[in-house]
């Protein structure tokens, strides 16, 4: 096992390699790989698919010219989801513009069918997501949405595994106090 991961990670350090001297096919192979979760994340961060998706554009362009910068090949996705934050961050706080969650609302009762009480908790966990900075939505979105682990997330935030860890732990208590008052 830990041969197939030092295989995969030489292999991905060859492919970082190429693609930082300039290689396109490697550069297209990263993008397919991370493209997806990056994208992910800053739907979650900048609650705007538009917003994200230029977020995403423009940390590929970084990604592109400092892929160079990157040793560890483990530390590849955290990096690169890391700069996808940040140009969500800084087009959210250039547009200065609050993205609206659409709900759609079937008014028809079905007997036996869907609890409407389970809408009402799930627009309340929107809500209270809107209310997270730009920060926090980042990190809850790099642990469950795309399933960082403590490693991946201290190096996307810049904590200590164990600090992530905590700081994680305390966004979800304050999260479920909002949510448990509500």
């Amino acid at each position: 096992m830990e041969a197939m991961a030092h295989a995969a990670g030489k292999e991905l350090r060859g492919v970082i390699a190429s693609a930082a001297a300039g290689d396109e096919a490697a550069f297209a192979r990263i993008v397919a790989a991370y493209h997806e979760d990056m994208r992910r994340v800053c739907v979650f961060v900048a609650r705007d698919e538009a917003l994200a998706d230029d977020a995403v554009q423009s940390a590929w362009t970084i990604a592109w010219r400092k892929l160079g910068s990157v040793r560890e090949p483990e530390r590849l996705r955290p990096w690169l989801v890391s700069v996808a934050v940040n140009e969500a961050k800084k087009l959210l706080k250039k547009s200065q513009r609050r993205a609206e969650v659409e709900v759609a609302a079937d008014v028809r009762f079905v007997p036996g069918g869907h609890d409407p009480a389970s809408t009402i908790d799930a627009l309340d966990a929107l809500a209270a997501m809107d209310r997270l900075d730009p920060e926090d939505r980042a990190l809850l979105a790099m642990r469950y949405a795309v399933g960082f682990n403590a490693a991946e997330l201290s190096v996307a935030i810049g904590l200590s595994p164990s600090g992530t860890r905590t700081r994680l732990e305390r966004l979800l208590t304050r999260l479920r106090q909002e949510l448990s008052d509500g």
